[in-house]
């Protein structure tokens, strides 16, 4: 019988987690066929995951009636079954956490995006959420912007497990490592332990391709220059995943046996702060569906995947080698050539977290007004 090729990223040390979390899934058993067959070792969710799961299915439609009628408002109510849905699949996901020694076994829960650009305000919510999730398998994510650094500074040093999602810059990427660097020296030098603090760095990367492949649509519609158009042209689709492979590359460094000060902590148990690839579904038909993951396998990372991608790498993907090594200085040529057609890579990346923050407060919006929708037709129905 074929290897599973969801295991076969496995055995090139990349984990592969699940990006949604649904009632439906944790009640009937699926996340853990996932787990047991392919290896899943991960849940991870945001807002929009949320909207999808609580607004799109009846599924929480008797513990919100039962919640409405003990008088809980509506933001309560989406707080708790969100808090208890993360508690669940951590539960379920506990034994990988376990058998891992603390460095898989993981489930995200995301600090609201109007909270972005409030340091104290997300540190708050940060331990608030850690606390109620209780479970030593939750990671906190919190977005890697200017005003989200110190907090995850912080709250790594004071013991949580953070997903810093967001990333999609490399000197954002960089920022966010050495603030996991200084946290795991702040609890060093104060006595604590660090070997079962774990912590991700979500490196985004379809959403990359999308907002550079538009603007070269937009640039190849102006001009006439054959030269320009031939480089342009030859830029479609490379950016997202050359822009990760330096990423990935920047981690080897400061990861590496070449950072001395990382060192000293791996010495007293330190995790690597492991880069996750996010975003990871092709949004262009016309590419191939896993090409995000065939492209990004390296030891000591995570893909997080919609269930459709884990179908369809399961199915049909290919596992060539540690392909996010290869071919460096092609992804470096291709980051030259982008500037040198005069698109700016650093202000396109600043404009997706924007409208990555935007995105997600959208989507908790969306999530509060059909919880409340629902909360009016059901807290009047009889109970079941």
């Amino acid at each position: 019988m074929a290897m599973n090729r969801l295991r076969l990223l496995e055995s090139r040390g990349q984990s592969v987690w699940q990006d949604n979390i649904t009632r439906g899934q944790l009640k009937s058993g699926g996340l853990k066929k996932l787990i047991d067959e392919d290896g899943i070792s991960g849940v991870t969710t945001n807002p929009t995951i949320f909207q999808k799961a609580i607004g799109g299915s009846s599924d929480y439609d008797d513990a919100i009636a039962d919640l409405a009628r003990q008088g809980k408002d509506v933001a309560t109510i989406l707080d708790t079954l969100i808090i208890q849905d993360v508690q669940s699949a951590a539960d379920v996901l506990r034994p990988v956490w376990e058998r891992t020694n603390g460095q898989d076994g993981f489930v995200s829960i995301e600090v609201g995006a109007n909270l972005a650009r409030d340091t104290q305000g997300t540190i708050a919510e940060a331990k608030r959420l850690w606390n109620a999730v209780g479970r030593p398998n939750v990671m906190v994510k919190i977005p890697g912007t200017v005003e989200g650094v110190p907090a995850i500074r912080q709250c790594i040093a004071d013991g949580l497990n953070i997903n810093i999602t967001l990333l999609f810059s490399i000197a954002h990427y960089e920022a966010i490592a050495w603030a996991f660097i200084e946290a795991l020296e702040e609890r060093v030098q104060k006595g604590l332990p660090i070997d079962k603090l774990a912590s991700v760095a979500s490196f985004f990367v379809s959403r990359v391709d999308t907002i550079v492949d538009k603007t070269i649509e937009s640039r190849l519609a102006s001009t006439s220059d054959p030269a320009t158009r031939a480089k342009l042209e030859g830029l479609v689709g490379t950016i997202a995943v050359a822009n990760a492979k330096l990423a990935y590359a920047r981690f080897e460094e400061l990861f590496g046996p070449a950072n001395a000060r990382f060192q000293k902590l791996v010495a007293k148990g330190a995790q690597v702060q492991r880069p996750l690839w996010a975003s990871t579904s092709m949004k262009n038909p016309r590419r191939r569906d896993v090409l995000y993951v065939e492209e990004l396998i390296a030891p000591r990372t995570v893909n997080t995947m919609p269930p459709a991608t884990i179908d369809a790498f399961r199915d049909h993907g290919e596992v060539r080698g540690d392909t996010a090594k290869e071919d460096l200085e092609g992804a470096r040529r291709h980051l030259r050539t982008l500037a040198e057609v005069g698109i700016d890579l650093d202000d396109l990346t600043a404009q997706l977290e924007v409208d990555g923050i935007k995105q997600f407060a959208d989507a908790f919006d969306t999530l509060l007004a059909e919880a409340r929708t629902k909360v009016e037709a059901l807290k009047a129905a009889p109970a079941r």
